[in-house]
């Protein structure tokens, strides 16, 4: 390949022109595995993507305008929102499991003159919603019908309009776009508040993916899975812009619980995830260690700590191999779960447990954490294969700075922080200081190395009755090493004591019947004698690493898990915890007699 320009200088369909042009039989997008497998080549996806570009330039969207994206994860997601970056138009990809409310929200705040919805199914929420806009958006369907006498076009038809007419146009505009222009949206998870519009240019995501791809150099035209939704920030640069960037092969996963299968049938070189993923695959190591043979599980779990060992001494600066394999049976059990020849593994967007990090290390699983948000286009710093240490995440990112305020916030300034919020009059307002500084929200330190801590969400600290500021990250991340539980949640402000509210995890059935508890159920399970005894245990030992005023002393155990469904969770897996706190406030008041 030519060689790449700095990513200040890149745009999205520069580098899909790029990649046509110099691999146009390369493989870049692929949906399914094995006979259900669709791919498109480098040269197919760029063709497709120029054609609906040309159906919505002939439909009236121009640049700067806003396009709404309903969709699973599928190819056509990518081609919408590739086409969006050809014309100049601000792409937005929206949670399936929106509320109503945030459905009007965003179909009113956006402005959107296009939307573009999957099937029938997102037809019936959003039609009703869109109809009500003083401008009504053009409806672009994929899949399925509407109600009589709804005004949509169909996806195929754009994309048949877009072929009759002549390419050099949209070639010409795709040319014109700019590394700083606009080119997606994301609306916040909006734990406390409404969500609001973060405003990405090209620059901020292709500085965030170069970052990523130099952070384990040598993966040529890297093969990976696209798994979480694309609206969240972390699967937007895994699934469609780092790809873009080094020429790699994404395979869409469109169901999460069968990423096992796709795991192994593509071996990825790359895996990106949130701690959830995390959590399942290093139960799924367990479980099929616990399965082998009395001799090899011995050899398994001494190998095991032979090399977590070797991780911890990088960790702390000890010169050692970069990437530690260990011997045939480890890298067997790697195989099983499709990981034996992936090379770059990250985690980001929630705090990690220490001891599912160790877990998986040990069985040569080194996870390379990460922190950004929506805001810095998802990374700030990163760890590196060389270069980490226990309980930081990473250190800055090429050309960004970080800086600590006088209260203990995070501040960032670099080219991957955004352009701003969109305003309800469709301006984007910045969200900087004068000196360039963005406060994230975060709370932390940075050590003498260079490495940042995450402390915790400034808008979390928990005040205490008697005026002392505790950070509930740090304390809840202690208690959820516990296979036990799916989610804990440190109360107390403006109490004089704190206490947990605990959620079994979805799993914690296996480690009942691995302590002879016959129970299923998770509500009987919460109320068992023994799940008691060991969370009296797992609360005493946090306790004992805790100071004094940090210490929990009561907590309930709730048998139901909490979900997005059931409104305790944000679409991207944060705890809304004043919603959580309304909720189970007779609870809440049950531990302060």
């Amino acid at each position: 390949m030519s060689t790449v320009p700095h990513p200040a200088d890149l745009t999205i369909p520069a580098l899909l022109s790029r990649n046509a042009r110099e691999l146009p039989t390369a493989e870049a997008l692929t949906s399914g595995i094995e006979s259900r497998c669709r791919t498109l080549t480098w040269a197919q996806l760029r063709a497709e993507v120029v054609a609906f570009a040309g159906g919505l330039r002939a439909s009236g969207l121009r640049r700067g305008d806003r396009m709404l994206i309903v969709m699973a994860k599928r190819q056509e997601h990518w081609v919408a929102d590739l086409a969006a970056a050809h014309l100049g138009v601000i792409s937005c990809s929206t949670y399936e499991s929106l509320s109503d409310a945030d459905i009007r929200h965003i179909a009113a705040h956006s402005q959107a003159s296009a939307v573009v919805l999957e099937n029938a199914t997102q037809a019936a929420r959003w039609m009703p919603v869109l109809r009500e806009l003083p401008r009504p958006p053009l409806v672009v369907l994929v899949d399925g019908d509407t109600k009589p006498g709804e005004q949509v076009v169909r996806f195929h038809e754009l994309q048949t309009l877009g072929h009759g007419r002549a390419p050099e146009r949209s070639a010409a505009l795709a040319k014109s776009i700019r590394p700083e222009d606009p080119l997606c949206m994301i609306y916040t998870s909006g734990t406390t508040s409404t969500p609001k519009a973060v405003v990405l240019s090209h620059r901020n995501v292709l500085s965030a993916a170069a970052a990523l791809d130099a952070s384990v150099p040598g993966i040529r035209r890297p093969r990976s899975i696209s798994y979480l939704p694309l609206a969240h920030i972390a699967e937007r640069i895994l699934g469609i812009y780092l790809p873009l960037f080094a020429a790699g092969h994404v395979t869409i996963c469109d169901d999460p619980a069968q990423l096992e299968d796709v795991l192994r049938a593509v071996q990825p070189d790359f895996l990106g995830g949130v701690p959830r993923t995390w959590e399942k695959l290093a139960l799924r190591l367990r479980t099929l260690r616990e399965r082998l043979q009395a001799d090899q599980r011995a050899a398994a779990e001494q190998a095991h700590r032979a090399v977590l060992d070797g991780h911890r001494s990088r960790a702390s600066g000890v010169h050692g191999p970069t990437v530690p394999s260990g011997p045939a049976v480890l890298r067997d059990l790697r195989a099983a779960i499709g990981l034996e020849k992936a090379r770059r593994l990250t985690v980001g967007a929630a705090p990690m447990s220490t001891a599912v990090l160790d877990e998986l290390a040990g069985f040569g699983l080194s996870l390379l954490e990460l922190y950004g948000l929506s805001e810095t286009a998802g990374v700030v710093t990163l760890s590196r294969p060389d270069r980490f240490a226990i309980g930081a995440v990473g250190t800055a990112i090429d050309a960004t700075e970080i800086r600590i305020a006088a209260d203990g916030e995070i501040l960032v300034r670099g080219p991957s922080v955004f352009l701003g919020y969109l305003g309800a009059d469709g301006c984007i307002e910045p969200a900087i200081d004068s000196q360039g500084w963005f406060a994230t929200g975060d709370v932390g330190h940075v050590d003498d190395r260079g490495f940042l801590y995450i402390t915790g969400r400034k808008k979390d600290l928990i005040i205490t009755s008697g005026g002392k500021n505790i950070a509930p990250a740090k304390i809840e991340e202690l208690l959820l090493d516990h296979p036990l539980l799916g989610h804990a949640m440190v109360v107390g402000d403006r109490r004089k004591y704190l206490t947990a509210l605990l959620t079994l995890d979805e799993h914690s059935a296996t480690w009942a019947a691995a302590h002879g508890i016959d129970v299923a159920d998770l509500d009987a399970l919460a109320g068992h004698p023994k799940v008691w005894s060991e969370l009296d245990r797992l609360v005493a030992d946090t306790n004992a690493k805790l100071s004094k005023v940090e210490q929990i002393k009561a907590y309930h155990v709730l048998g139901r898990p909490w979900s997005v469904a059931t409104g305790e969770l944000t679409p991207t897996l944060k705890m809304r915890r004043s919603r959580i706190v309304d909720r189970y406030a007779a609870q809440i008041d049950g531990m302060y007699p």
